[in-house]
């Protein structure tokens, strides 16, 4: 079988509106890929930077896989949400990544988005926190129907990554 190995790390994240974030992180692959090793799924700690516009994560991600096919290429989808001084998260933005597709380092930045709601909703998110979510966040990925949502843009999620490709050119897979 071909083999991915994804070395890497949540970098930062910047120009969202406040401080205290967290990100949740999950990723998705197709019926041709099977996890070796590593976590599908994990969570940043909360972290707030006084001087700086970004917050700095630096979490790591180490994710091994081996496939038959490249239908359902590998990605990472994350939700980022604010903590507020009661302790309270509120969901700051949703998006996601596609491994990169060929060897070698890379910076991919992910742009976040939330849903918009109603004005009876973004007043009651103004002065109780919180706002709309989906229901099914995998809209996000998936693309079906997400046309018809109604959002605002959020900030920027980077990763650096490291990718490493095994006995994909014994498979006819060239890159």
């Amino acid at each position: 079988m071909a083999e991915l190995h994804v070395i890497g790390e949540i970098s930062h994240a910047r120009k969202f509106p406040k401080q205290s974030l967290f990100c949740k992180w999950n990723l998705q692959f197709g019926n041709n890929w099977k996890l070796v090793s590593g976590k599908q799924e994990g969570q940043t700690h909360v972290i707030s930077s006084e001087f700086e516009d970004d917050c700095k994560w630096c979490f790591p991600i180490d994710i091994h896989l081996a496939t038959k096919g490249i239908q359902g290429w590998p990605k990472i989808y994350i939700q980022v949400f604010h903590l507020d001084w009661l302790g309270r998260s509120h969901l700051f933005g949703y998006g996601f990544i596609l491994i990169p597709t060929t060897a070698g380092q890379h910076t991919v930045e992910c742009f976040t988005w939330r849903p918009f709601g109603t004005l009876r909703q973004r007043f009651v998110q103004f002065f109780l926190g919180g706002g709309p979510q989906l229901k099914h966040p995998d809209l996000i990925i998936s693309g079906n129907d997400r046309n018809k949502l109604s959002t605002e843009a959020m900030g920027i999620v980077q990763f650096q990554i490291n990718v490493i490709f095994r006995n994909f050119s014994k498979f006819g897979v060239e890159y």
